[in-house]
């Protein structure tokens, strides 16, 4: 597959490297000649150094091979003019452009005849970090959680010393527990596996589990922890990601209360907003009127004892300041605060963060690239999260008429340590399954895939997805 990005920041040259360790042919573009300088020098890719939003560049960068053309600079009317030039041009070019103004976004839909500006998918970033935000607050924050259909999410949770999986070998766990899961990965010293049978649950390693929604608090009990009912939630950071975050947790509170017939406890229900800006202060004021927003530094002693936002249940901290986000968060931890969740830069700084106590940290750079890299993968591909950096992926797919896996079992076709099928939602059901040895796959059935990052191009090939 031939993608070209334009631009070259840390979106993408981080992309660019993810697609290029996935053996694709990939065209850099910048008009800064110390980026391209960097570029050059650190990627195994043809970098120039030109305004991306010029065709003869794009011509001379060979668009008229491309599979895609990928658009994050910093500016976002440059992405979205040189999407709608090349789609004048070559309009069955895949089109993708990073937009930041809020305005301008529209959800993709690369269905239509005629996509709005030409852009097949827009890609939000505060819009993909808020979604992966309210995903682990539903979830009590105390893990990162990646939902499938209506019933079933993937868990990463930390197995403590002394719980009743320390020591276990992972085909034990069935005579531990009769809940239908499957762990998808292992976190252990530093390393990220696909687990076999033979291995062996350490305290302290991080566990990717996949398992039924109403589950989860039994499994966690099982690893040392537990699921808490978040009542009182503070979110720290009235900026766009903050505002989307609290627009969703409200409405689902408001669902909520409606439910709750005890006055005392519909009474324990409280969510505040703190922002130290007074101009977004306002603004969150204006569209929570029943919400309680203060501006204030939630850093300010006074002000945390005075509100007792150390008796809260979660603090979600959603500053445009990432370091401060781990800063703030860890502090108010300090107080007594069980439960958090950090928007950060990326997932280096996620992994500092969960090493200080902080229990979800959210990389904002990375779930921009992981959105990105779902809608590269071939149109057989729904979706695509990293792992621990990049060195798993789960991919979602549906399998096609050409795949060489149609008619199969999971038993025929599978490959130890290259991938597991986690999943499988049939062509005529209605929600996901985990599937058995004997599970045949069929065209039009869509899988949900564990694979590492040196083998995903394999496994997209064998179930059919053409990149």
């Amino acid at each position: 597959m031939k993608i070209i990005i334009v631009g070259a920041g840390f979106t993408g040259t981080q992309l660019a490297r993810r697609l290029i360790n996935g053996k694709n042919d990939v065209v850099l573009i910048d008009n800064d000649s110390d980026v391209v300088r960097h570029a050059s020098n650190t990627l195994d890719c043809n970098v120039i150094l030109a305004e991306g939003n010029n065709l003869s560049t794009l011509e001379d960068a060979g668009i008229e091979d491309a599979d895609a053309i990928v658009c994050v600079t910093d500016n976002d009317e440059i992405n979205m003019i040189t999407c709608s030039l090349v789609n004048a041009v070559y309009p069955d070019i895949t089109k993708i452009a990073r937009v930041r103004n809020y305005a301008y976004y529209v959800k993709g839909d690369a269905g239509k005849t005629n996509p709005l500006y030409g852009i097949d998918y827009m890609i939000h970033p505060d819009v993909e970090a808020a979604e992966a935000i309210v995903n682990a607050a539903k979830h009590g924050a105390v893990t990162d959680v990646i939902p499938f259909g209506s019933d079933y999410e993937l868990i990463r949770v930390n197995v403590e010393k002394g719980s009743r999986l320390e020591g276990e070998l992972l085909m034990n766990i069935r005579k531990i527990t009769d809940r239908p899961i499957i762990i998808a990965y292992v976190e252990s010293n530093g390393e990220t596996m696909l687990p076999g049978g033979d291995t062996k649950i350490n305290a302290d390693d991080c566990l990717g589990v996949l398992l039924l929604k109403q589950d989860t608090e039994a499994f966690l009990k099982l690893c040392g922890s537990k699921l808490k009912r978040i009542r009182k939630v503070a979110l720290i950071g009235a900026s766009r990601v903050g505002l989307i975050v609290a627009e969703k947790l409200i409405k689902r509170r408001a669902n909520l209360l409606k439910r709750i017939v005890n006055k005392q406890e519909r009474n324990a229900q409280e969510f505040v907003i703190i922002d130290s800006d007074e101009e977004k202060a306002k603004i969150a004021a204006e569209k929570f009127p029943d919400i309680n927003v203060f501006c204030a530094d939630a850093t300010e002693e006074s002000f945390v004892e005075e509100e007792g936002i150390g008796n809260f249940d979660l603090v979600i901290s959603t500053t445009p300041n990432y370091e401060m986000n781990i800063v703030m968060t860890a502090y108010i931890e300090s107080l007594g605060v069980e439960n958090s969740i950090a928007l950060v830069y990326n997932s280096a700084f996620g992994d500092i963060a969960r090493k200080i106590g902080i229990e979800v940290a959210v990389p904002v750079r990375d779930t921009v690239i992981d959105s990105i890299m779902s809608h590269l993968k071939g149109k057989a591909v729904t979706g695509v999260h990293t792992i621990n950096e990049g060195s798993l992926e789960l991919i979602e797919l549906t399998i096609t008429e050409e795949s060489s896996v149609k008619g199969k079992t999971l038993r025929e076709i599978a490959e130890s340590g290259k991938f597991l099928i986690l999943m499988i939602q049939k062509a005529d059901g209605d929600d996901y399954e985990i599937p058995v040895g004997s599970t045949t796959l069929e065209a039009g059935d869509e899988v949900v895939i564990m694979t590492t990052s040196q083998d995903n191009n394999h496994v997209l090939e064998k179930f059919g997805s053409k990149q």
